[in-house]
């Protein structure tokens, strides 16, 4: 083969490398769009929360008195009736000062007899020198007496008037320390019966805090002997629910939830109460939302974390987006994105969305009024979404939104543009390096 032949064969693979270069050059230059599929079905809004399983009334049964515990008749997890003997304190110096208490009452029932006797004594005297007295006022009206002798008579009358008084007023005294050592014989023997502690309620004993021997004071606050839980079939879960969930939260709402203990199964209950004493944690409010359930076979114990699914709302047959769209931003200038929209007939501005949010954080670009921690903000009602077409154009479409359960949301309405099931939307776009704005590639 002749040498120029040679260069002619060689230039001519040039060319053909240097147009398919070119090519795939140009290719290269288009981003990349990964796309989801608008569906059709239904949608789910739940609250999620977590919660502790509780007995529907716990009582802490203690004791009034200090002493030494003799006898304990129940332990963990023992089933208990209302009145039944649960524990006994030594009795010994409470039985002593109930003798003790009985005595001094016996001896104000003897100082009261006594008493008596005196006030009957007095009033005797005092018959006896009012006839006395009566005498000598005749007997001086008559002259037969003297003044002095009148005087004295009347003196002992009064004398002995004020001798019944005197007797009158200590058989009161009397009647009152019988009393007073009366109450003191009930306090004694009160005291004596707290020695044995009983149960308050029919339920099971969940925690016992004392063993034989211990010594209890309750001298400052009654020390806990047991924890009795009441009826263990119908229990509650404390929920912790977010503020901005409580709202969509109704009484008599059905739940779900599940715990640690059993992964695989569902258990159901009834909200029975939202409360309104609001719990703050690192800027975070919460509720206490109360689920009843039954629990028949006494499979959930107290203090169970539980994993709570409270249903919202339910919507069936409607056409739905992936989250992910609905937080995609095109890898455009802010110009570009505003000439797409005027020529789709979409108003550019108003509420900034959480796609907004979320688009901005990716770029690591600041939002409006951004802080460290910002403020969690209700979701828009609606946002704009983009189509891929097939000549991989990108129309953007403004969708009014309904509920959501945090993978897909509901489309409500289209404010414009239209969407249809199989519909591709644009969830993430490669933009090469070369042709990136700002020059970095961006990754949507």
């Amino acid at each position: 083969m002749k040498p120029r032949n040679k260069w002619l064969i060689v230039a001519g693979l040039a060319a053909i490398a240097g147009m398919f270069a070119a090519f795939g050059l140009n290719h290269n230059r288009a981003p990349q769009h990964f796309t989801a599929k608008v569906e059709k079905g239904e949608i789910h809004d739940v609250v999620e929360a977590t919660g502790m399983i509780n007995s529907v009334i716990t009582v802490q049964v203690g004791s009034q008195v200090s002493g030494t515990i003799s006898k304990l008749y129940v332990d963990f997890n023992s089933r208990v009736h209302k009145g039944d003997i649960v524990a006994l304190i030594d009795p010994a110096l409470l039985n002593g000062a109930l003798l003790q208490a009985k005595a001094d009452l016996e001896n104000a029932k003897a100082n009261l007899v006594a008493a008596r006797a005196n006030l009957e004594k007095a009033k005797s005297g005092l018959v006896q020198t009012k006839a006395d007295y009566d005498r000598t006022a005749g007997l001086f009206k008559n002259g037969i007496l003297s003044q002095q002798q009148l005087d004295l008579a009347k003196a002992n009358y009064d004398s002995a008037s004020a001798t019944v008084g005197g007797a009158a007023a200590n058989v009161t005294q009397a009647e009152a320390q019988v009393s007073q050592k009366q109450a003191a014989v009930t306090v004694a023997q009160t005291n004596l019966n707290y020695t044995v502690i009983r149960s308050p309620i029919d339920g099971t004993v969940v925690a016992r805090n004392v063993d034989v021997g211990q010594t209890v004071a309750a001298s400052l606050q009654a020390p806990t002997i047991f924890t009795i839980a009441q009826d263990l079939t119908k229990m509650l879960v404390y929920a912790k629910t977010d503020e901005s969930d409580v709202g969509n939260i109704k009484v008599g709402k059905l739940v779900t939830f599940k715990v640690d203990a059993f992964p695989k199964e569902a258990f159901h209950g009834v909200v029975s109460q939202v409360r309104m004493n609001a719990t703050t944690v690192q800027n975070v409010v919460t509720y206490d939302t109360i689920v009843e359930f039954a629990n028949p076979e006494l499979k959930l114990f107290p203090g169970m974390t539980a994993y709570v699914t409270i249903p919202v709302a339910t919507v069936q047959n409607v056409l739905k987006l992936p989250n992910t769209a609905l937080r995609y931003k095109p890898p455009m200038s802010s110009e570009e994105i505003l000439a797409l929209y005027k020529q789709y007939g979409i108003e550019p501005g108003g509420r900034k969305t959480a796609s907004d949010e979320a688009a901005a954080a990716e770029r690591g670009a600041p939002s409006d009024g951004a802080t460290q921690n910002p403020p969690r903000a209700p979701r828009s009602d609606s946002a704009v979404v983009w189509k891929l077409g097939g000549d991989n154009s990108m129309e953007p479409v403004k969708v009014s939104l309904g509920i959501t359960d945090h993978s897909y949301t509901e489309v409500a309405g289209f404010v414009k543009g239209e969407l249809k099931e199989g519909d591709e939307l644009i969830i993430r776009s490669v933009v090469p390096k070369s042709t990136a704005p700002g020059g970095p590639g961006i990754r949507r």
